[in-house]
């Protein structure tokens, strides 16, 4: 629900990463050309074309995983789901008892706090108890559904390391490959091409994994940080329904300033206790 909020954002990180990734495939043959071993030679070839392929599908892998953390950072940030004009609309409309109108607005709202506020005054008729059960429910499945792209880091960085073991496992085979093709005396250049297509691949596989893995953990535990946060802000916005949680009002008094002060989820406050 936080798309139409944020939507030009993905489109900026990929841009980003395609120009990095362009920038590196235009560097590459110059760097292939230096004197002695280069950072290419070392890192991104292999003498091996299945060797070649993984090294640069997991570069491409990282670049992914990195651009998409920087997104998931920018996008799940405390101003996006609990914005403060949301908090303010919401307190003044309840403060001025336009029930209808605060009603309507959460509805319209597309924010993580929109959310909850608009499960929980649909449920105002019901009572307190089915407002703080709507804001449990929604909060549940909004930040379940929050979560749910997140997983894709955990994704890429178990599945990293088991393509860059692949690699390892190829490489080890092609070098022993050449061994027994030799009678036991191979091509030195021949052996060294495949121990290091081995290890190259092997630590692009950790390359992925590392920073994704550190990603997915932080960004998880920030969301759940954030969203307990914007759950109790929900709770408070909502005190108002609360038995003896009235706000102070220069003109209530007694009971009937506590019943006035306890609005249902139409204009007119109802006479539940």
């Amino acid at each position: 629900m936080l798309k139409h909020r944020i939507s030009h954002r993905p489109s900026r990180v990929a841009t980003v990463v395609s120009a990095l990734a362009m920038l590196l495939v235009a560097a590459s043959p110059a760097m292939a050309q230096d004197g002695g071993t280069s950072f290419f030679q070392m890192f991104l070839w292999t003498p091996d074309l299945l060797g070649n392929i993984i090294i640069w599908g997991l570069l491409a892998a990282s670049m992914a995983s990195i651009g998409f953390a920087i997104y998931l950072f920018t996008r799940y940030r405390q101003t996006e789901m609990a914005p403060e004009d949301t908090q303010q609309q919401v307190e003044s409309m309840l403060a001025e008892k336009r029930y209808r109108e605060a009603i309507d607005f959460a509805n319209s709202d597309d924010s993580y706090l929109g959310t909850l506020l608009a499960a929980a005054l649909n449920e105002a008729a019901n009572g307190y108890g089915a407002m703080q059960r709507a804001i449990e429910e929604a909060g549940d499945a909004e930040t379940a559904r929050i979560l749910r792209p997140v997983e894709y880091l955990n994704v890429i960085g178990n599945i990293s390391p088991m393509i860059g073991l692949f690699g390892t496992v190829y490489g080890m085979i092609r070098a022993f490959q050449g061994l027994v093709e030799a009678g036991g005396r191979p091509d030195p250049s021949i052996l060294a091409g495949g121990i290091s297509t081995a290890l190259v691949t092997t630590l692009w596989g950790l390359v992925v994994a590392i920073p994704a893995l550190a990603c997915y953990s932080v960004i998880r535990n920030k969301i759940d940080a954030i969203t307990g946060d914007v759950i109790l802000l929900a709770e408070d916005l909502l005190r108002p329904f609360k038995p003896g949680g009235k706000r102070t009002s220069a003109s209530g008094g007694g009971d009937g300033g506590e019943k006035a002060s306890r609005p249902r989820a139409t204009p007119q406050p109802g006479d539940g206790s």
